[in-house]
């Protein structure tokens, strides 16, 4: 047992697109239920990561509706559930990289929700701690984003612009693999 199925944030709160905006990849809940479903019946382990936001108002709130899993992320008893409050599933509770070193686990797959956010802040950090990382990119999703950036002025991005940028920095930057989900479960696990 060398690999697990890292599952950031699959979070009912992020089907609040007034508050987040647009999306994209409508297929993401399905391509996670897809790589959970697998893992499931290998006997790999899964690790689902949930985000427990401190701020008052936000639908990610423990107090709110929103923080609840979604369908087919809560109907797993996952190996470990970590709790964090910021970008990284590696800053949660209990922690996540002693998980996996006591049990010798070397290889990530990582999905889920935002692809710009928590799953590349969480890919990046694994990649930087020595792990083999993929990520499956159409099992993932994110928001479109717009802000002001000193000397550069307003900057807009779509969410598949954001995804696909994720992916290429993920991938040229040496972090992690980058999968579509139907070619990962033809491998072997």
């Amino acid at each position: 047992m060398t690999r697990a199925l890292i599952v950031i944030d699959m979070q009912r709160g992020f089907d609040d697109l007034a508050f987040w905006g647009p999306t994209a990849n409508p297929e993401c809940e399905a391509n996670v239920a897809a790589l959970i479903e697998r893992w499931g019946r290998e006997g790999e382990p899964i690790v689902i990561v949930r985000h427990d936001s401190p701020k008052e108002g936000s639908p990610l709130h423990p107090s709110a509706p929103g923080n609840a899993l979604v369908s087919a992320v809560a109907a797993v008893e996952p190996d470990v559930l970590v709790s964090k409050s910021v970008n990284s599933a590696f800053y949660g509770d209990p922690d996540l990289q002693a998980w996996l070193e006591e049990r010798g686990i070397r290889d990530l797959v990582i999905c889920g929700i935002q692809t710009n956010m928590c799953v590349e802040t969480t890919a990046r950090m694994a990649g930087n701690l020595g792990y083999d990382v993929t990520v499956a990119l159409d099992a993932t999703r994110t928001f479109d984003l717009t802000g002001e950036v000193a000397g550069v002025g307003t900057v807009s991005r779509t969410a598949a612009e954001l995804m696909a940028e994720t992916a290429l920095v993920l991938q040229q930057g040496g972090f992690a693999r980058i999968v579509r989900t139907a070619d990962l479960l033809k491998l072997a696990l």
